[in-house]
């Protein structure tokens, strides 16, 4: 009992999209692991849909469910992104910025060390200031994302460009613009970005050093203030041998068909929003390229499709002849790292990338909202992928335009170069040691500038 009162507590506050629920996790069971205390705070729902704690942590990890507030036009029980289509999203940030009383009065009543919080509540760290509990923005987009978002803000005119930041397209320009006006919520997602920004102590940022060097110092030179790496928080590779499972038996035994690096692997994230007219675009080029693919599409989306019967005959894998639709959640790791897996169509969301390098998988890339076109051009050049070529007015693309992206990684001498990269990246995004580093050095801060004055 003599180390009890040396115990750090951090509350922690993610925003309600599993994209930042799950690293937010991962940072607070690292906590528990060194032996200090973590509030989890999030909605009913979303806590139950985490995975479970280890039993030597429960007692060191607290979670603290919140009632998010009814709001006109949420679907009930829509606690996160992944519940609802993107343009509901505005009336989902309306109903977390309810969640400001309830949580004002669980951190005046608990008085935590520290504050881990996300972009959106801007609202927060004036509620911290007057408790005396010093803030920690955590983002876990990359330190480029925030370099462009910075230099793209009206708020932030004097940030000059870091050495990764480049022009966007007419159509990226545009998908900037969506986040710059405000929305049902009653602010923009950039309002957001600033007034958390501006109240943190510290900025954290899921990247290291040895990938975004130049963006981390953007940063620290013109906020003035620390911005540290967390790592990647590359997930595990070790896999359990499972038996039991058999929807993982019946995608290995599909796979273990294939041709080495063959296959591609389509997926497009829990939220990303595709039109009809590109969904149809995509599907038919793959099927048509003759190239193996593997692409898993959400059940809830694939009948939400207004398709024709020729498209919903290949929803249903009745006239597949060179891939397979999987319609459920699916093991995207256990899946890349496959050997029959050559190449990653994705979105491009950070996660998704983080997941693909480590295993040194390439990517063919095809962004879709928020910072996902700034993650491709990092991927890009770095070589360690393709983007699939679009108008650069309004951002179209045909299954022309996808076939030659697909081309390139699958068929042609390009595709070894993008291999090659990938996989020397690979050294640094799965390098569980190095980030391990950055986490220990993480939390030595927190526990090293922890307000004296409460022990």
């Amino acid at each position: 009992m003599e180390d009890q009162p040396t115990r750090v507590h951090t509350a922690v506050f993610p925003w309600l999209a599993f994209g930042h629920l799950s690293p937010f996790f991962e940072v607070s069971k690292f906590i528990a692991q060194k032996g200090h205390k973590v509030s989890f705070i999030s909605t009913h729902r979303n806590i139950k849909r985490l995975s479970k704690v280890p039993a030597d942590l429960q007692h060191l990890v607290e979670f603290v469910e919140l009632p998010l507030p009814h709001v006109d036009k949420l679907p009930e029980n829509a606690e996160a992104t992944m519940d609802i289509p993107g343009h509901i999203f505005q009336y989902l940030k309306k109903a977390f910025d309810g969640l400001q009383e309830p949580l004002a009065k669980f951190l005046e009543k608990s008085t935590p060390d520290w504050i881990i919080y996300d972009f959106a509540p801007h609202w927060l760290p004036p509620i911290c200031s007057k408790l005396g509990i010093p803030c920690i923005l955590f983002l876990t987009f990359s330190a480029n994302s925030l370099c462009h978002c910075l230099s793209l803000d009206p708020h932030e005119s004097s940030f000059g460009k870091s050495p990764e930041t480049i022009a966007l397209q007419p159509f990226e320009d545009k998908m900037v613009d969506e986040h710059a006006a405000p929305n049902a919520s009653g602010v923009s997602d950039m309002f957001r970005v600033h007034g958390s920004i501006s109240g943190a102590d510290i900025l954290a940022i899921r990247s290291c050093r040895e990938i975004e060097g130049e963006s981390f110092r953007s940063l620290e030179n013109y906020l003035k203030k620390p911005v540290i790496p967390t790592g990647l928080l590359p997930p595990s590779t070790q896999f359990s041998d499972d038996t039991k499972d058999e929807n993982w038996l019946m995608i290995l035994n599909w796979l273990d068909k294939q041709e080495k690096r063959s296959v591609v692997y389509v997926a497009f994230g829990s939220e990303a929003t595709i039109s009809n007219e590109d969904f149809t675009e995509v599907a038919m080029e793959l099927e048509l390229s003759g190239i193996p693919y593997f692409w898993v599409l959400k059940e809830q989306i694939s009948l939400q499709r207004s398709v024709s019967v020729e498209l919903k005959d290949w929803l249903e894998n009745k006239s597949n002849k060179h891939g397979l639709v999987w319609r459920t959640w699916a093991p995207q790791l256990r899946i890349l790292a496959h050997k029959s897996i050559g190449g990653f169509l994705s979105h491009c969301g950070w996660s998704s990338v983080i997941e693909s390098l480590q295993v040194g998988c390439p990517l063919i890339m095809l962004p879709l909202h928020n910072d996902q076109g700034f993650v491709a051009r990092l991927v890009e050049n770095k070589k360690a992928g393709v983007k699939v070529p679009r108008s650069d007015h309004d951002g179209k693309f045909t299954r022309d335009s996808v076939a030659k992206a697909l081309r390139s990684m699958m068929l042609e001498e390009d595709g070894e170069t993008y291999r090659s990269q990938a996989e020397e990246m690979s050294k640094i995004f799965g390098d569980k040691e190095l980030h391990q580093k950055y986490l220990n050095d993480f939390f030595g801060y927190i526990e090293t500038n922890r307000p004296a004055t409460k022990h």
